[in-house]
């Protein structure tokens, strides 16, 4: 529900701009608002997780969101619904921030590749249906009930998750919450990826995103600093200096931007570059996701047994060679010839999502598993806002041209970028050291054997 309710908003978009004849610029900021307050509190609902109990941080998000969908749904102006979005989008980021923990204590070490392998598969079919069902609901019946649907669905999982989720009191209920490095944090990161997903409307030289730039380098330097100094940090750095778990982030972000890239540069392609309608674009677009959604388990099977790095090192490669092969893309390029890049993509995506999360979560102890969470969240964040960020540059500089091939080499170059941040991807992925049949052994890990 998470994943298809961040990607639904973007399809009504235009009929939520006719309906309050708002300009676009405005309305955008519904989007732009859910990913700045996702991403600037994942780390804090992650380690609050840690203190007071997963399921308790996880059962308030729900009970946010449903109550803010419906806030969404009745929105009379534009800066009402941007308002509700940054609520639903603080709910959000307590749903993300805790469900990886969840799924990480509750099954068994040779068990967590399956459980994760499932959980993205639910994200990518979420991903999926997301805007072809928005598209369906906003044309039969309005686009406020994109929100409304939220309603019933999430209190069904509000239920199911007080039943079968079982209950935990926090590893760490007696320590202090670091007010001040999640302020520090969620200020530095917020202003970065303003400047990111601003830099191509404002210009990448202009003063405010440099100004952004600067803020947000000062800002994360002090919560980095003070992180090291206090006795209870709001994020553990100490887990950054295991070769797993600072690898598997690493190769996390660069997966991401290069998923996201793709999702920029695309749609691009297929309705400027080749006249497809969005109906037509969305359907070919699927391919990705499904293919995703059906190796994903598949490899979270096979990392149990055999351990991450094998699978999620290939999953790159695999990555790096869908990119090769929609780097050639152009006016006349048949459209199985499309399908076929974007599955090659999704399958190497697919292979590799689900062995480097095992890792990440396995590499992090029992009481840290809520920061693990949030910082796989925050890659994928961090991830999509270079991704869309530098494609957006590239394809902008080449448009710029006059020559009438000019989107489809920004396209073309966009992908060679992408291409090459795969490889990066899959050199980290590489070097994150081996685990035993996927089993990662951690001090506090009572799943763990030795």
């Amino acid at each position: 529900m998470s994943a298809l309710d961040g990607s639904v908003v973007n399809t009504i978009l235009p009929v939520v701009q006719q309906a309050f004849k708002s300009d676009i610029a405005t309305v955008e900021w519904a989007i732009t608002i859910y990913l700045l307050v996702v991403s600037g509190l994942l780390l804090t609902f992650g380690r609050l997780g840690d203190m007071r109990g997963h399921k308790l941080m996880y059962i308030a998000g729900f009970a946010i969101f449903v109550a803010s969908s419906a806030l969404c749904g009745l929105a009379g102006s534009p800066g009402i619904l941007i308002v509700f979005r940054a609520i639903q989008a603080s709910g959000a980021a307590m749903l993300y921030a805790n469900s990886p923990a969840i799924l990480t204590k509750s099954f068994p070490a040779s068990q967590r590749g399956r459980a994760l392998g499932l959980q993205a598969t639910m994200t990518y079919l979420g991903l999926t249906v997301g805007p072809s069902l928005g598209g369906f609901l906003a044309e039969k019946f309005s686009w406020r009930a994109v929100f409304y649907i939220n309603v019933p669905v999430g209190l069904i999982a509000m239920l199911l998750s007080l039943y079968f989720i079982r209950k935990d009191q926090g590893e760490e209920s007696g320590a202090r919450f670091d007010l001040v490095g999640a302020l520090l944090f969620m200020s530095g990161l917020v202003t970065l990826l303003l400047g990111l997903n601003q830099g191509q409307d404002w210009g990448w030289g202009s003063f405010p995103v440099i100004g952004l730039f600067a803020g947000a380098l000062v800002l994360l330097a002090l919560f980095v600093r003070r992180e090291n100094r206090i006795e209870n940090p709001m994020l553990d750095l100490s887990l950054f200096k295991q070769r797993i778990f600072s690898a598997a982030t690493t190769s996390a972000v660069f997966n991401y931007v290069v998923l996201y890239s793709t999702l920029f540069l695309m749609p691009y392609y297929l309705i400027q570059g080749r006249g497809l309608d969005p109906a037509q674009a969305g359907l070919l677009l699927t391919a990705q996701p499904l293919v995703m959604a059906i190796s994903a388990p598949i490899s979270g099977i096979l990392s149990d047994k055999i351990g991450s790095r094998l699978p999620a090192t290939l999953g790159m490669f695999i990555l790096g060679i869908g990119m090769a092969l929609l780097s050639h893309l152009g006016p006349n390029t048949s459209q199985g010839y499309i399908i076929l890049g974007l599955a090659v993509s999704g399958l190497g995506t697919g292979i590799f999502i689900s062995p480097n999360t095992s890792a990440l979560m396995g590499s992090a102890p029992r009481n840290r598993q809520g920061i693990a969470s949030g910082v796989l969240a925050t890659a994928r964040n961090m991830g999509m806002a270079l991704g869309v960020g530098l494609a957006g540059a590239i394809l902008t500089t080449a448009m710029a041209g006059s020559s009438s091939s000019a989107l489809y080499e920004g396209v073309n170059i966009g992908f060679y970028m992408a291409m090459g941040m795969a490889l990066l991807s899959c050199l980290a992925s590489a070097v994150r050291g081996s685990d035993k049949k996927g089993i990662i052994i951690t001090p506090s890990d009572p799943n763990s054997t030795s």
